[in-house]
């Protein structure tokens, strides 16, 4: 299979570092540009009295030193990063369609139960919005050392 630009979004969590090294094994070997994405979510009001806009979140130039830092951990593949805004499953299709890439390769925290239902899963989004194929990589859990 031959990619010739691959997404990579990034919440900056350590969820991401195994799928960052996934992605960069597939865009090496497929001579693929790494497209590592943040998307800076719009602020969201809360209607009760006063508007409340949440906890401030670092401004863009914070924003781009943080996703600057977030490289392939082969420094032969070639990357783009890109800081992007909106809401994060509709913002990655339109960057998709935009940049005509093949793959999107994402960390998920593969939530289940109660903690999906009120956080909701954006990998899922993602894949439901994509107009390509997702890949979504969760870390394996650590085994504990027994005796």
């Amino acid at each position: 299979m031959k990619f010739n630009k691959i997404v990579f979004p990034t919440d900056f969590s350590h969820t991401g570092d195994a799928a960052l090294s996934f992605a960069t094994a597939l865009a090496r070997d497929t001579g693929a540009v790494l497209l590592i994405v943040h998307v800076e979510e719009t602020p969201l009001a809360y209607g009760s009295g006063d508007m409340y806009y949440g906890p401030p979140s670092p401004d863009p130039e914070q924003l781009q030193a943080m996703l600057m830092k977030v490289v392939p951990d082969d420094p032969a593949v070639a990357c783009q990063h890109h800081l992007i805004t909106g809401h994060p499953p509709e913002a990655l299709a339109r960057l998709v369609e935009e940049e005509n890439a093949d793959l999107i390769v994402m960390g998920t925290h593969g939530r289940s139960g109660l903690t999906r239902l009120l956080m909701g899963s954006v990998a899922e989004q993602v894949v439901r919005r994509a107009p390509c194929p997702v890949l979504t990589y969760k870390k394996p859990a650590t085994k504990l050392a027994t005796d």
